[in-house]
Formats: C-alpha cells, structure tokens, sequence
C-alpha cells in the first residue's frame, strides 16, 4: 500500500473499528480506551500515515501557512530576511511559502493570486522595483488577508511594515565620507518609485546640507535598474565631468560595485581619488579590493520581527480579538567602515 493513499478508512478497515474510532484515537480522546489508541497509531506509522491537510484546512477554515513574496532571492539582504522569517514561523508552527518576483510587478500580481488561492493565513510582501500601482494589494487586504510589509513598502497608514532607518543610515554613511575629506560627494540613487531610494536620498542631501557642502544635482544620477552595468555607465559619466567627484555613495552593495569597476578601470585609486560607500553590506562587501565600506541592515532580524507581527495579526483574527491595530517597527543600521572610504591621514 502507497504511503499516498493510506487514509483513515484503511487503518479503519486494517483494525475492524470504525473511521470516527480511528479518528478520534488519533486525537488522543479520553473515550478511546489506551489499547485502541496504541493499536491505532502504531498502524498508522507503520503505514505512513499523513492527514489530508488541504481537508482539514477547509475544516478548520486555516492552513498554518505563510506567504512570502520578495523581489530576489539571490539579493544577500533578502535571503537573511527569509531565514529570519522561517526562525519564527517554524517554531511558531506555521509553514512558509516562498515567491519571488525578479522585480516584476506582473510576478508580484500572479504571486499574490497563486498564495490567496492557496488559502495563506497571511503574507509578507517587499513589492517589486517596478510596483507603482498597488490595486492588487488593496484587493487582497480588502479581502481579509492580514499583509504585513517588510523592507520596501507603500504609503499605506492602514498596514504594519518592518523597515530599517534609510534616511538615518544614509546620513551616517555620507557624514563618514565627509569625515574622511572628501567635500564633493556623488550618489547613485536606485528606482525613485521605492521609497527607500527618496529615504536614502534625503539622507544623503541633509548630511551634505548640515556641514555646509552643496548639493549639487549633476552628482545624483538615478539608477533605477540597479545594476552593476548601470552603475558603470553612470560613473563614467561622473568621472566625465571637468570636476570629478571625490567619493560616491551607492544606493546599494551592487551599485557601489559598479562604480569602484569603473573606477579603476579609468586608473584612479579607491580611496585615495575616490572614496566608496554602499548601502546592506552584503556578504561579498568585505571580498572586494579594497573592501567596501557599507551600511549593514540588520535582514534576520527585519524577518523576525514581520514573521512575529503577521503571526500576531493572524491570531488575533483566529481568537476574535478584534481587528489588529496597524504597526510600524523601525530598526536601525549599522556604518560598517572598510578600506574603500578610509583615508589615510596626510
């Protein structure tokens, strides 16, 4: 007999009791008597016995299952959010399902449809770089799926979200440049539709701003795709310029790359012509040469906490605790300083 087709009505008809006996001993009932109970699941082990989830999820009207949608999975910063997100969700008894959308809005909608037929408890979105109308959202939210948003999100004040401080973390990063000397400091600015590129843009601007540099629009170019060859193209445009920027700070690790290829392929020196700072710290960061200074953004913990929040949501619904009040939970970055940005005192 196949593990696959093994049902209560075959231990039932294996034991000469009936499927509600059976049933009820694997429940562990106080009216099935020890040697039954003992009899019943000793069959069902030996057999490969699984209950039919799908059938009791319609039951019990919940699947224990969490969707997840996220825009790369090879994105360092996004593969340490979904093990923070399985940490709490597995001990919390919940399984996940995992989408990715390739920064593709139209991925984001059918993803969104494909979890909502598959009756997830709730998801856990971080929307595509392409994402400027968020219409399928709104429907799913409309239809009582508790979503709670993590790292790039939507000006939404009825939903909870877990994000870092961009605007702090940027700040930090061009104030250390400043620190270092360098006074005309460049930005390669990601998709301008995600507001962790306004969020990390303003930072940039009001650290220039405080210490009394300007801000010159010619230094910020906008790099939507985010890619390292768009990267490369944008800095040898700023290393164009009559007057080259002494340091460039990227929206991102892999921006950041790009600039320091472009910078050496133009024969400059990193730091000492050009400093280089990006922004997640992903794992290769301290790889590259010289290694690249970075904003560390803490992608364990951002899964943990939205894994904690959505599983709270969902629960309170389940228990009739009333609908969940929106949350937003800021955490903060870390400047993690390396060779590219660090000048030697002359």
């Amino acid at each position: 007999m196949k593990f696959n087709q093994v049902t209560i009505k075959d231990i039932a008809r294996e034991l000469g009791i009936s499927p509600s006996t059976v049933s009820r001993a694997l429940k562990d009932h106080p009216d099935i008597s020890s040697e039954t109970k003992k009899a019943v699941n000793e069959l069902a082990e030996r057999l490969n016995y699984q209950p039919n989830i799908v059938a009791l999820s319609l039951r019990q009207k919940k699947t224990n299952t969490i969707g997840v949608i996220i825009p790369e999975v090879v994105h360092f910063f996004f593969s340490t959010v979904i093990s923070g997100i399985e940490d709490v969700a597995y001990q919390a008894g919940y399984n996940v399902i995992l989408t990715q959308t390739n920064e593709s809005v139209q991925r984001e909608i059918t993803d969104m449809k494909a979890l909502f037929n598959s009756r997830v408890d709730g998801m856990l979105l971080s929307i595509s770089r392409e994402t400027t109308n968020y219409d399928h959202i709104e429907a799913i939210i409309s239809k009582g799926v508790p979503i709670v948003f993590f790292d790039r999100m939507y000006t939404n004040p009825n939903t909870s979200k877990v994000i870092v401080d961009d605007y702090v973390g940027a700040k930090e990063a061009v104030l250390h440049l400043i620190d270092q000397g360098c006074k005309r400091i460049a930005h390669l600015m990601a998709a301008p539709n995600l507001l962790i590129s306004t969020d990390r843009l303003r930072g940039y601007q009001d650290a220039l701003t405080d210490r009394g540099l300007e801000v010159r629009e010619n230094l910020i170019i906008q790099c939507p795709d985010g890619s390292l060859e768009e990267a490369q193209k944008a800095t040898k445009k700023l290393l164009s310029l009559s007057t080259i920027p002494d340091a460039i700070f990227a929206n991102n690790d892999m921006l950041a790359m790009g600039a320091m290829k472009a910078v050496k392929e133009k024969g400059l020196s990193i730091p000492t012509d050009m400093a280089v700072m990006g922004f997640s710290n992903w794992f290769f960061s301290q790889l590259m040469d010289p290694p690249l200074s970075s904003v560390d953004q803490p992608g364990f913990e951002m899964g943990q906490e939205a894994a904690r929040l959505l599983i709270r949501h969902i629960e309170m619904r389940d228990k009739d605790q009333g609908e969940p009040q929106p949350e937003t939970k800021v955490l903060k970055t870390r400047l993690v300083a390396r060779e590219s940005s660090i000048r030697k005192k002359r």
